[in-house]
């Protein structure tokens, strides 16, 4: 009877186990998504609402240095200078309908925003990878669409980690395979 009494609890255990787990993932995956919005929607007002529009207002630093300084004393870290000008630039460079190459699913609308927004987070159907904030950071180093677009469908596909991101990028991984794939054609050309 013990042993019966063993193996219940162990079954019990482990679907406990799991089923928080999968709760922890789930609550990691919806902050990244909230996240990830909430700086694109940053971005956003700075460049539309407080710049009309254009990509640098004549006092952009100034306000930037004022946004820094008042949402820090509100909110804590995660506002200096740096990270408010990433969400810039983060909006420019990501579109509405550029977001992601793959799409997830639908964030909640605002009953404030002025016209829908859809913007969606990247996620593999297969490891539910959701690209954080500290992924996008590391795309806004990339000047080139192209290859930026290389990099988000890399590190979703292949589960990166924003470490590992931050290698390719570095390694000049798309560079190197477009190289490659130039000296192949090369030399199909000359070999015919």
């Amino acid at each position: 009877m013990k042993n019966i009494a063993k193996l219940n609890y162990s079954k019990l255990f482990g679907n406990i186990f799991l089923l928080l787990e999968e709760a922890r993932r789930k609550t990691v995956r919806q902050i990244n998504t909230v996240m990830v919005e909430t700086y694109w929607r940053v971005g956003r007002l700075i460049v539309e609402e407080e710049q009309e529009g254009k990509e640098r207002a004549e006092y952009g630093e100034y306000l930037i240095q004022r946004l820094s300084k008042d949402l820090t004393l509100k909110f804590g870290r995660g506002f200096s200078v740096d990270n408010l000008e990433r969400m810039r630039k983060f909006y420019i460079l990501y579109p509405t309908n550029m977001i992601s190459e793959t799409l997830s699913r639908k964030f909640e609308k605002s009953a404030t925003l002025s016209r829908k927004l859809s913007i969606r987070q990247t996620v593999s159907a297969k490891s539910e990878h959701v690209l954080s904030w500290s992924h996008y950071c590391e795309f806004l180093s990339v000047e080139d669409e192209k290859t930026r677009s290389f990099y988000q469908i890399e590190a979703v596909k292949n589960n990166w980690s924003v470490r590992e991101l931050r290698r390719q990028i570095n390694s000049l991984l798309f560079e190197r395979l477009a190289l490659s794939r130039d000296k192949k054609r090369s030399t199909e050309i000359f070999d015919k």
